[in-house]
């Protein structure tokens, strides 16, 4: 006996009035919660912010009574139990919100992408239904979903001083430092001037490219696995604030690794000589990024910065060579 079975999927343009006032509620209904879930996650650190989506999970709510009660009037109070998910080409929204650290301009152009996909569903959802009254109310929908970014942008504008919008970009900037920035420099002039001494005195001992090449590749490894997992180890970031540890960790590992294959990778070359002139020319260069980095993120003096790591770049440098040659 052959059994017919329906595709698990429907296409848009076969649903019915019915089915198509239900979808636009449920539809409305996870719009809204996820708008709360963004306000409540962003409400310790964004409080403004969190209030913004707080007032679109109200209007989001309030276009679902209105849908109810369309619906309620034109079919019954049985609402057909049908969702996004089950619409072929239906648009399906990325669950920011699951993330473990939300970054607010993500979380702001994900809800202007939401409101623009909701007006093009009731721009296409009105070629589909004949009654006057529903037309007129998804047309209605469709102009509010469309006046939700200059919504939000009168939302902005009433919750978002200039005094709060500098406060919650100094509190962005903050967190990105302290969770990629911090740990990463750290790996990398840790990377960058622990791991000279090795590769400069196993170069000069030996005078090898090759062998110089492999100490310096398990100088730069071991060094990255270590200081990612004494970043990560270090504190989970609840009470310092300094974010995710295995984001610290990873940030802190790879930029270690980073800075010691930049002068080891040199020693690919099979002769001596360039590739010791291309791998002083690297820590040259190493040494003076970490010094703008800490200026341009950390706040410190360009200068201070610059004899603190150069001056310890050298220190460490030159005590391989003298190592090597002994």
């Amino acid at each position: 006996m052959l059994t017919t079975f329906r595709p698990a999927r429907r296409d848009f343009s076969s649903l019915s009035e019915r089915e198509i006032l239900a979808l636009a509620i449920s539809s409305e209904e996870e719009d809204g919660r996820i708008y709360a879930a963004y306000a409540e996650r962003l409400r310790e650190d964004y409080p403004s912010s969190a209030a913004i989506f707080d007032g679109m999970a109200a209007e989001e709510d309030q276009h679902r009574r209105l849908l109810i009660d369309r619906y309620v009037s034109r079919f019954g109070s049985s609402i057909v139990p049908i969702r996004r998910e089950h619409v072929r080409g239906f648009y399906t929204r990325k669950p920011v919100w699951l993330m473990a650290e939300l970054d607010l301009d993500t979380v702001r152009n994900q809800a202007r992408d939401m409101e623009q996909d909701a007006a093009r569903f009731y721009a296409e959802a009105i070629k589909q239904t004949e009654d006057a009254e529903t037309r007129k109310l998804l047309g209605d929908l469709e102009r509010a979903e469309r006046g939700h970014e200059h919504k939000a942008e009168a939302l902005h504008d009433a919750y978002l001083d200039p005094e709060t919008r500098d406060s919650e970009k100094t509190t962005a900037h903050r967190n990105f430092v302290l969770t990629y920035i911090q740990p990463g420099l750290a790996g990398l002039m840790d990377g960058s001037v622990s791991t000279l001494a090795p590769i400069f005195a196993a170069a000069f001992a030996t005078g090898d490219t090759w062998s110089t090449f492999l100490i310096g590749l398990a100088a730069s490894v071991g060094a990255g696995i270590s200081m990612g997992f004494t970043e990560a180890a270090s504190d989970d970031g609840r009470l310092t604030g300094r974010g995710s540890p295995i984001k610290r960790g990873f940030a802190s590992g790879i930029m270690t690794a980073v800075g010691g294959l930049g002068h080891a990778l040199p020693y690919l070359i099979p002769h001596f000589w360039t590739a010791t002139t291309i791998a002083m020319a690297v820590v040259v260069v190493e040494l003076w990024t970490i010094a703008w980095i800490q200026k341009r993120f950390m706040d410190t003096p360009f200068w201070r910065a610059v004899m603190q790591v150069v001056l310890g770049g050298s220190l460490v440098f030159a005590a391989g060579i003298i190592i090597g040659n002994a």
